[in-house]
């Protein structure tokens, strides 16, 4: 397994829309183009309190990039994104991360 960490930053004041995206309607579609999220977080206390912090869990490199480019050409989040955007970007910027567990991990 290897892990994906990204880090949205939000447009300020939009990290509501963008939890309520992905409870409503990208859990879903990743579920549908078997995407596995292993954990979400908003930060506490650290530099912004308009952070989302998520992981998901791959098999590997190349079943990220075929189950990740078919949830991205699907027309029915291109929609459903272009919908939530209506009223202005809700994402500045994003990082990501590709993670393999060490040896003494509790996650394999």
């Amino acid at each position: 397994m290897i892990y994906e960490l990204r880090i949205y930053q939000c447009v300020p004041g939009r990290l509501p829309a963008l939890l309520n995206r992905f409870a409503n309607i990208t859990l879903k579609l990743w579920e549908k183009h078997g995407i596995k999220q292993a954990g979400f977080w908003t930060t506490l206390v650290g530099e912004s309190s308009q952070e989302l912090t998520y992981m998901l869990a791959w098999e590997s490199l190349a079943d990220r990039e075929t189950k990740w480019n078919a949830f991205v050409a699907d027309p029915e989040w291109l929609a459903k994104r272009a919908e939530t955007e209506k009223d202005g970007a809700i994402v500045a910027n994003v990082a990501n991360q590709f993670l393999a567990p060490t040896a003494f991990s509790s996650v394999k």
